[in-house]
């Protein structure tokens, strides 16, 4: 299987679909483990890392997830290729560009990757539509039993599983909503939504993880210990506390925005309907937050009944028909397609940023003006 058989679309965890969609892009559980018998990654040989590399594809390949899989050699990959791997969620920057053997295993509908050799032996993870942690938790660590009754897992009775990074010792579960929160950001709150995840022990990244910041007002938001606490006690504490806190004050937010603010809110609405539909020129950054802007206007149109002129604008250019008006599916789908690397794997070669600025806006003119003609 090739990168461009799943490069010219969006996968079904990132289509806008799923429970509380609107503000939950996407829920991920991620697993660290490493294999008893071998020095952590840092310590080792690359002969040593290629046995386990070798060990590891075997036994993720003969695995039955219900879906066929393909392994990528990513030391041995160009570096758009790495790129697109990681603007598509598939892998990490840290494997993506890294040293020594090191590859990842991804089922074809992408809900599933295994990242070998990265920062530990072994990381798989789960993705799923809007909020869904429990269910991401349930096809996990089904994955995971499969696993372990093929190999043998670095483990403490006192400490759990063993990680190169202690943040991750226990249980080594990494849970994570990527959170769509435009309002709060409009309004000037996100800095309490930072100062709130940081006193509760949460890290908020940006939207290609660790080091990155937020971009179209995406962030990541993850749990940070996982010694001494159990996999149900923090997936229950994301789903029954920390997921509707955050939601309920993004709501208020766009609430407040549509009482004390309409005007601000026309404003970024319309400026963004404007620039996306004219540009001729559009950087990634900023194509990423004008999306942002729609988004937010199509999901308070549908979830909040709001009507103001901008909102009335879009609504006009989403159109009755439902299979063919601008969707949150066709705005989560230029989110991706527009980012660079997928830009140039699915334009056939590398393009300075100037070409791909132009092609980026005519990709998104394109996909908006046939949305309004479809209606007419």
């Amino acid at each position: 299987m090739e990168l461009t058989d799943i490069s010219n679309d969006i996968n079904e965890w990132f289509n806008g679909s799923g429970p509380m969609a609107d503000v939950v892009v996407s829920s991920r559980i991620r697993l660290a483990r490493n294999l008893a018998g071998h020095k952590f990654l840092s310590r080792c040989s690359n002969h040593e890392k290629n046995e386990i590399l070798e060990k590891l594809r075997d036994v993720m390949m003969s695995l039955d997830l219900g879906d066929k899989v393909f392994y990528i050699s990513v030391d041995k990959e160009p570096i758009l290729n790495k790129h697109f791997l990681v603007e598509r969620h598939l892998i990490s920057r840290h494997l993506a560009f890294g040293k020594g053997p090191r590859g990842v295993v991804i089922a074809e509908k992408e809900f599933f990757t295994a990242m070998i050799n990265e920062e530990d032996h072994l990381r798989i993870q789960v993705f799923k539509g809007g909020c869904q942690l429990a269910q991401c938790a349930e096809q996990i660590n089904r994955i995971d039993d499969m696993i372990e009754e093929k190999v043998n897992f670095a483990f403490s009775p006192r400490y759990g599983y063993l990680t190169a990074c202690p943040t991750n010792l226990g249980t080594g579960i990494r849970v994570s909503v990527m959170l769509h929160l435009p309002a709060l950001k409009m309004t000037g709150q996100i800095e309490k939504f930072f100062n709130a995840a940081k006193d509760m022990s949460l890290a908020v990244r940006g939207l290609f993880g660790e080091g990155t910041e937020a971009a179209s007002d995406l962030y990541q938001l993850s749990n940070q210990v996982t010694l001494g606490v159990s996999e149900s006690a923090i997936i229950s504490q994301f789903e029954n506390s920390i997921i509707p806190e955050i939601i309920e004050y993004e709501n208020a937010a766009r609430s407040q925005l549509l009482s004390n603010q309409p005007e601000l809110l026309d404003d970024k609405i319309s400026r963004a309907i404007a620039l996306l539909q004219n540009a001729h020129l559009i950087s990634s950054q900023e194509a990423l937050f004008l999306l942002s802007h729609l988004r937010l206007g199509i999901n308070m149109h549908k979830y909040m009944g709001a009507s103001t002129p901008a909102i009335e604008k879009l609504r006009t250019l989403c159109g009755a028909d439902q299979t063919s008006r601008l969707s949150i599916a066709t705005i989560n789908r230029l989110f991706m397609l527009t980012l660079p690397a997928h830009l140039q794997l699915n334009y056939g070669k590398p393009l300075d940023p100037t070409h791909r600025d132009a092609l980026r806006a005519e990709i998104i003119r394109s996909a908006l003006s046939q949305d309004a003609q479809s209606k007419s």
